[in-house]
């Protein structure tokens, strides 16, 4: 580094600013830092951050109606559902396509289960329509193909459908190539002569392609391709047809002139034979408010409210669980900090002013659960809580309680507290003894000194000083306890469950993921807010492992 007289900048030994070799030396420093840290903030972002992400969308994503029905719920739009009347034909026959189309892709039944969710019945609607539906179009298909057997086919059919570029690469593909086939394309002008054949034949190679991954061109069509163009020759784009003069005009010319005389299906009644359900308003209002892509329809669920016709509200009683399961989850896992607290304080104090030597030997024994599975440790309660078990024996033996009158302590809330306290129980003592360990004992011998009793000198001096460790167990057994699974499932039975196992439920066995989803970030709210206010009061600043 060189000084100067003059009134310009300080330079560094290489002739630049000294301020700027500084920040430049800075930069370098906290880049190799970031460097350091950077595979354990990839770990953290990719097990932990991603996750949390995930399960936040997944609590207001909603696209399987929409996907599913996109034309019933594009038609259902304009539908008033406080008229109490149902949709009109043109509604029935959107569904009619999409639950076609539905049923091949086998979505129908997840469908069905989505909106279940909100409706009971509607799986069992779904899946029996899925199953009658192909029905409807065999009605179109069996005329068209008594009057002409030109449109039994699929090459005859993609004679005047596909493209002639389509038609040429198909010849020329060769399957046992391993190329894929050439995506389907419609000829130009067919979407104008016929809208609706023309967007059902183009979902229909677009599963047999893409999905099925099968040869488009010996394929069939399916019913539903007769019923749109029923639905062409015999509506606004029928006079088109007439002067169509394009590849197969003779058989669609002479198709359109029959068609008009044609068995017709009436899709409301048809479906109505399906399952008088379908002319039940109430199942096509929970199809209109859960159609939008994104919904508050799980956080509704998730605290005991659904959609109603004027906007959310409760729901009725007999199926208000969530809120019951939430408060029952704070209370007792409150209730086992609590215990923790109780029985683990003692222990701590005993550890921190024992010898070194007896100390850690006597830490092998709080320690001793982490060596043990958790459903082993879990399922040893089970066996010593029931009705027949040690401590009801050993109960009766000393003559505290009657064989008649053992206590109840399994498959109850007593039985999760009890098994959980036992669990979290080192998870308060570690800290607490961290802390402990730091604190003088000649503050104790200073207050007796000056006059204090034992109880004084405790409460005054020593106690003050073992918050920050009883602030760190506490927050470490709280929030385990709060979405502990294992211990509540196998000793709570049903008052002694916590709101994680309808998460686990819901996850794993109904398969609501949205709300097992929404559930989960209501939990992960109520614990930051709890962790905010404990900030607010006690400060997270005193909390303290030690030190």
């Amino acid at each position: 580094m060189s000084d100067t007289n003059t009134a310009g900048p300080v330079l560094a030994a290489d002739g630049t600013p000294l301020k700027k070799s500084l920040n430049r030396a800075l930069r370098v420093q906290k880049m190799r830092a970031l460097a350091l840290i950077a595979p354990l903030l990839i770990f953290v972002l990719v097990t932990f951050i991603a996750p949390i992400a995930d399960m936040l969308f997944r609590s207001v994503e909603n696209d399987i109606v929409a996907d599913t029905l996109p034309k019933a719920t594009t038609a259902l739009a304009d539908w008033d559902a406080s008229s109490g009347e149902v949709p009109a034909e043109p509604v029935f026959a959107a569904l009619y396509d999409d639950i076609f189309f539905a049923k091949e892709a086998k979505q129908h039944t997840r469908l069905g289960s989505r909106l279940n969710y909100e409706l009971t019945g509607v799986s069992s609607l779904f899946r029996k329509s899925g199953r009658k539906v192909e029905d409807m179009g065999e009605v179109y298909q069996d005329q068209f193909e008594d009057i002409d057997a030109f449109w039994k086919q699929g090459e005859n059919w993609n004679s005047f459908m596909a493209s002639d570029s389509w038609l040429a690469a198909m010849k020329d593909w060769d399957k046992a190539s391993g190329k894929k086939q050439p995506e389907f394309a419609l000829r130009e002008g067919v979407a104008e002569l016929l809208p609706a054949t023309a967007v059902s034949y183009q979902r229909f190679a677009d599963f047999i392609q893409n999905v099925d991954e099968g040869d488009f061109s010996k394929e069939d069509p399916w019913a539903i391709i007769y019923s749109s163009l029923h639905a062409d020759l015999t509506g606004d784009a029928a006079s088109a047809v007439s002067a169509y003069t394009g590849p197969a005009a003779q058989e669609i010319v002479a198709a359109a002139a029959a068609a008009t005389a044609f068995e017709t299906v009436n899709f409301s009644e048809a479906f109505v034979k399906i399952d008088k359900d379908w002319h039940d308003p109430n199942v096509w209002s929970t199809i209109q408010t859960y159609s939008p892509k994104y919904t508050n329809g799980y956080f509704l669920n998730a605290i005991d409210m659904q959609k109603g016709g004027d906007g959310p509200e409760m729901r009725p009683e007999n199926q208000q669980i969530y809120l019951t399961l939430f408060w029952r989850t704070m209370v007792m896992s409150v209730m086992i900090t609590c215990s923790c607290i109780l029985l683990g304080y003692p222990v701590a104090w005993l550890l921190a002013n024992l010898p070194t030597r007896t100390a850690n030997a006597l830490m092998i024994l709080v320690l001793l659960p982490f060596w043990t599975s958790l459903l082993v440790r879990t399922s040893a309660w089970k066996v010593m809580l029931q009705q027949q078990g040690v401590i009801n024996e050993t109960l009766v033996w000393l003559g505290i309680v009657g064989t008649d009158d053992r206590l109840a302590l399994i498959n109850n809330q007593t039985g999760t507290i009890i098994a959980m306290t036992h669990i979290l129980l080192p998870f308060m003592i570690l800290p607490l003894y961290s802390v402990m360990q730091t604190i003088p004992q000649t503050y104790l011998r200073a207050a007796k000194s000056l006059g204090a009793t034992n109880w004084t000198a405790f409460w005054r001096v020593y106690f003050p000083q073992s918050i920050p460790g009883i602030g760190a167990g506490s927050i470490l057994v709280f929030i385990l306890a709060i979405g502990y699974y294992i211990t509540p499932e196998i000793v709570g039975g049903t008052s002694g469950t916590f709101i994680s196992n309808r998460i686990a439920y819901h996850i794993s066995s109904s398969l609501n993921w949205g709300l097992g989803a929404a559930l989960g970030a209501i939990l992960l709210a109520a614990v930051l807010m709890l962790y905010y206010a404990y900030d607010k009061i006690v400060g997270i600043d005193n909390v303290k492992l030690g030190g």
